[in-house]
């Protein structure tokens, strides 16, 4: 058997053959899946940076959400919405009675609750009309405290809760819809010029100019 035709050279011949790409047809195969590759590639690019975009601005949006401060005065036994300084809604309502004053000071809302059950003294009462807290109710930063509805509504105007502000149903649930956890309330015990303003100087009636209830949470 001469050199030449010895088998396992034949063999390694081959597999040199297929290595270096001798088959032109497996060469155009190659070059155009790379082509069509990188053009998927610049084709899911601007996808990407348009969602990275549209992600962006929706953070942004979010950031600057419309937020509400409640200042409630505890002389003229009312309370108003403002945003962004101005008077958007008030609401009669009732504070603290002499031996059980309603906290003055700033404070945040850490939950809402609609339909809420009251727990008290080992008294539990589902929601409903015999609730004392009402149909809705607002957390404060202050543990134990909120704003919230009655069953008593001729209350409202007096010094006559345990510290919270009541707020007749009706009202409470148009307050509620405006409200999310974060917004401020500020309680005041004395009539300064802002209270004055508020209060004495054109009020806007919830009725009269409510504003849009606020999404979310």
């Amino acid at each position: 058997m001469s050199f030449g035709s010895h088998p396992a050279l034949k063999q390694s011949d081959k597999f040199k053959g297929d290595e270096m790409g001798a088959d032109p047809n497996t060469s155009d195969r190659a070059k155009t899946y790379l082509l069509a590759a990188i053009a998927l590639g610049l084709a899911i690019v601007p996808q990407l940076a348009s969602a990275q975009t549209e992600s962006a601005q929706n953070a942004a949006a979010a950031s600057e959400q419309v937020r509400r401060v409640v200042l409630v005065s505890i002389p003229d036994r009312r309370l108003a919405v403002l945003e962004g300084g101005d008077v958007v809604a008030t609401f009669p309502v009732a504070v603290g009675a002499a031996k059980s004053p309603s906290p003055t000071g700033e404070f945040e809302i850490v939950n809402r609750v609609a339909n809420p059950t009251y727990y008290h003294s080992g008294a539990v009462i589902a929601s409903g009309k015999d609730n004392p807290v009402g149909t809705r109710w607002l957390g404060l930063s202050q543990k134990g405290y909120g704003i919230h509805g009655t069953n008593v509504p001729r209350s409202i105007g007096h010094a006559a809760s345990h510290g919270c502000i009541r707020l007749r149903n009706r009202d409470m649930e148009k307050l509620f819809s405006m409200l999310r956890v974060g917004d401020v309330v500020e309680i005041r015990g004395e009539r300064d010029d802002e209270i004055v303003q508020i209060f004495d100087g054109g009020e806007v009636e919830a009725d009269a100019a409510a504003p849009e209830p606020l999404a979310g949470k």
